[in-house]
């Protein structure tokens, strides 16, 4: 069993160095550093040289760099020979590890493998039909590039080459008016954006906008030039502490410090004798009762509008409840018929001249008006 099993083991080693021959068959790579133990926040500049070695088929590359917390990168250059059977890339990267200890920068590297029939094929028809490149796709596993990180000087804000300098305006103001201040950083390094220039200490008001980046990437790291556009306002004199920035050259491994200088400003103050004078402006308000006399007629009339309806309700309710339940059956009525059998019903002489006449409607020739046979029914009630 142990004889099978160390057979097995050997037919799989044998397998995967024959799948990392093949690989390495088709092509070979070159990874290439300018330091390998940069400080944080350093830039290094990374070089990959990919050169197709199996001749008889066509190669395409695609890499990237994965994403990681530890590290930001940027790609700078690629650089590529499109012969289909010699194909040579030359990529460059820019990355600026984040944290300081072993860092490792793995990538992702998907080789393509087609044939000059399926170039072909796929770069047939006109410019609206071109038809898809048959490839096949496989991801190859790169070593990662280790990276050993110092740690930058303990306080460091800044990490490059940079100079800085401010704009104030004025020193003069009125109270609560804003006094303009802009601080610019610019120089070669990490780009130097931070969240706040302002000292948290102090009771003047603060006013801060996005600062204004312009910045472009190279093979030597990245150029800045940052503005801070900011405003103070206060209503006294106050003073702001000077603004100390704490920086660190990675290439002469020192560290120097940029400064904005003590400010004062200097305030006019409000005097508040000032804000009230002896004249009303406008003259006081005399009292007027005008409008509770015309408020009250309001009142009076709606309420005399209100009492009218409800009287007039009420007396409406008052004639229904007192008349005779014989007129509301004959006003029901809705044709001859029912009024007969409603008269007939009563059992009154005093209805035999309407009965009649309904008679003589339903049973003879005779024509009636219905509702003025209603009406004198009810007028001999």
């Amino acid at each position: 069993m142990k004889n099978n099993l160390g057979k097995t083991y050997a037919c799989l080693i044998f397998f995967l160095l024959s799948f990392i021959s093949l690989q390495a068959e088709d092509f070979t790579y070159a990874f290439n550093a300018n330091t390998q133990s940069p400080y944080v926040k350093e830039p290094v500049i990374l070089t990959l040289d990919v050169n197709q070695t199996n001749h008889d088929v066509v190669l395409l590359f695609n890499l990237t760099i994965n994403k990681s917390e530890d590290y930001t990168f940027q790609r700078l250059d690629i650089k590529e020979t499109d012969s289909y059977h010699n194909a040579k890339i030359h990529y460059v990267y820019l990355i600026y590890p984040l944290r300081s200890g072993d860092i490792n920068v793995t990538f992702n590297l998907l080789k393509k493998v087609t044939t000059d029939d399926s170039v072909a094929y796929s770069f047939s028809g006109d410019r609206d039909n071109v038809k898809g490149l048959v490839t096949v796709d496989t991801n190859v596993i790169l070593p990662p590039v280790e990276l050993k990180v110092k740690p930058l000087p303990s306080g460091t804000t800044l990490v490059g080459d940079f100079t800085l300098t401010h704009s104030i305006k004025k020193h003069q103001a009125k109270a609560y008016e804003p006094l303009p201040f802009q601080v610019q950083i610019k120089g070669l390094g990490y780009p130097p954006l931070l969240d706040t220039l302002l000292p948290q200490e102090g009771n003047f008001t603060r006013f801060t906008e996005k600062p204004i980046v312009n910045s472009f990437a190279n093979t030597v790291g990245t150029q800045s030039n940052v503005t801070y556009p900011m405003a103070l306002s206060h209503s006294t004199s106050f003073t702001l502490p000077p603004l100390v920035l704490k920086a660190f050259n990675p290439k002469t491994e020192i560290s120097y410090t940029l400064t904005v200088p003590e400010q004062h400003f200097d305030i006019q103050e409000v005097v508040t004798d000032s804000l009230v004078d002896t004249i009303d402006a406008p003259d006081m308000l005399e009292e007027d009762w005008s409008w509770l006399s015309t408020l009250l007629g309001y009142i009076v009339v709606f309420t005399a509008g209100y009492l009218t309806a409800l009287s007039w309700k009420w007396k409406k309710k008052s004639i229904s409840n007192t008349r005779h339940p014989l007129i509301q059956k004959i006003q029901d009525c809705k044709d001859e018929k029912a009024l007969l059998q409603v008269l007939i019903a009563a059992d009154n002489k005093r209805f035999t001249p309407s009965i009649e006449k309904l008679e003589a409607s339903l049973y003879g020739n005779g024509k009636i008006n219905l509702n003025k046979v209603k009406q004198e029914a009810e007028e001999q009630i």
